[in-house]
């Protein structure tokens, strides 16, 4: 081989490393062991140093962004090597020129990577703010929540789930859904429903277990639209995925106890409406037809139909005040009241009935001089009320007393009835005083609407700022106690 061929494959390996270098020391690569590249470069020739140059890149770029940049060069030396006139053609300043674009063009596709990646970054923070502001609403909901993937497993519960099921939502994603609500029922139907691909909702009542209680829940499923869940390929068919479900469950026992009990109420109420209403017709009806053929019959009718007449405007009256006191629209008209008067006017009008049962009625302790700034009517009827009930769940022969007592203090006066008839459960007695509520045992005994009881604690306690309370013993009788404030006299 001439010397001048040695020369120009000098020039080459020398030019290459140069390439090498300069690429390297603008691409700020580091951990590269220069001695070693110089020997590489003067051993293997151009296309060595090509590869070396491309791995330099390739460490801070991918091989796809600058390839283009990279072919380049390596095109440039092959054909020079060949040629062996490098130095003729090009010399060192057009080398560099060629190294100084390559490097632009990485430089360039760098900043566009820069640029994609702050994107994605800022991408990235705004989906998880939006993926906790998700999580806030959700967990603010009363109503469990429950999300499963298209493979049946958990995504997304809200803390109201969890308490439900007793599962932890961290500890649970991505797990069977069978494995993680332990109620059978619901899993089954959220699998059901996944599989079936059914559009639209569906909704069932269910029975859960809460607290150790039985809770009715309104059951909502939804299936994910199908077309939202990539398919799979499988031997170039396509095959449908199963959707993922959205589960939401309302406790709805107490709408369902409201609405039972708001049943029983019209029942009741259309009842004691008919009730009189039918014996006023059938009275009116004897007297037009003459039936009543002498004075004394027809003032019995008459007496009856009165009787009948006052018992349907009492019921009316009791469904409007409670509304008007429910409602702030009742019209109180305070006086001073002079309680034992007014108590004993309450036994004058009770006495027929409680003697039509045999029992004794009587007021126990007269205190006289006493009196409260109270609506007179609204005091009067609350006390009526008070002593029918007692004379309703009390046995004939049996006994009721009204009782009165002044305060220790001498600020308030406490009236109580007592009586004793069949008595109130233990477990009825928080929800004695709830509109439209009867005991259930007490039903057979006597009629009514359930709501006597509601409208005196609305008058004693929302009108006049008293207090009302009940005891009461199974079989043994019950006391009912209000208080009211004592007028000032001054």
């Amino acid at each position: 081989m001439s010397a001048c061929k040695y020369i120009n494959i000098a020039a080459v390996a020398s030019s290459s490393m140069l390439v090498m270098v300069l690429v390297a020391v603008v691409l700020n690569v580091q951990g590269i062991n220069w001695l070693g590249m110089i020997a590489i470069a003067t051993g293997g020739g151009a296309a060595c140093v090509v590869m070396m140059i491309w791995q330099c890149i390739i460490m801070h770029q991918s091989q796809a962004e600058v390839i283009d940049a990279v072919t380049h060069i390596e095109l440039l030396l092959e054909g020079k090597a060949e040629e062996g006139r490098f130095k003729s053609r090009f010399g060192y300043d057009g080398m560099m020129k060629v190294v100084a674009d390559a490097v632009e063009q990485v430089r360039g596709k760098q900043s566009q990577l820069l640029i994609q990646k702050r994107e994605l970054d800022i991408r990235l923070r705004l989906a998880e703010a939006e993926q906790k502001h998700l999580v806030s609403i959700l967990d603010s909901l009363n109503d469990a929540v429950v999300v499963t993937d298209s493979f049946n497993e958990l995504a997304m519960a809200n803390t109201a789930a969890s308490r439900l099921f007793h599962f932890d939502i961290d500890e649970s994603k991505r797990m069977p859904v069978d494995e993680v609500i332990a109620d059978p029922s619901i899993s089954r139907l959220i699998t059901d429903i996944r599989e079936s691909r059914q559009r639209g909702m569906k909704r069932v009542e269910q029975r859960i277990m809460k607290a150790g209680e039985e809770s009715i829940y309104d059951v909502t499923l939804s299936c994910v639209d199908a077309e939202m869940q990539p398919s799979n390929v499988v031997g170039g068919i396509e095959e449908q995925v199963n959707a993922g479900v959205v589960t939401i469950l309302r406790d709805v026992t107490k709408e369902r106890e409201i609405a039972e009990t708001k049943s029983d109420f019209v029942s009741n109420v259309s009842h004691e409406l008919r009730t009189p209403l039918s014996s006023i017709k059938a009275y009116m009806e004897m007297l037009i037809d003459g039936e009543a053929a002498d004075d004394e019959t027809r003032h019995e009718f008459y007496n009856i139909v009165q009787s009948e007449t006052n018992r349907l405007s009492r019921l009316i009256d009791n469904i409007l005040n409670i509304s008007r006191i429910e409602s702030g629209m009742v019209r109180i008209q305070r006086e001073h009241v002079e309680i034992s008067s007014l108590v004993g006017d309450a036994i004058s009008i009770m006495l027929p009935q409680a003697r039509a049962k045999r029992i004794e009625l009587v007021q126990n302790s007269v205190i006289t001089g006493v009196q409260v700034f109270a609506d007179h009517d609204m005091i009067l009827q609350s006390v009526l009320n008070l002593i029918s009930n007692a004379i309703k769940y009390t046995e004939h022969g049996g006994r009721v007393v009204v009782s009165l007592r002044v305060g220790v203090e001498g600020e308030k006066v406490t009236v109580s009835v007592t009586d004793n008839g069949v008595g109130i459960p233990e477990i009825s007695l928080p929800h004695l005083f709830d509109k439209f509520y009867r005991v259930a045992d007490h039903k057979n005994l006597a009629k009514g609407t359930g709501l006597g009881l509601n409208l005196v604690k609305h008058v004693i306690e929302t009108v006049h700022g008293g207090r009302i309370n009940v005891e009461s013993t199974v079989n043994h009788g019950s006391t009912f106690t209000f208080a009211l404030p004592i007028a000032d006299n001054t």
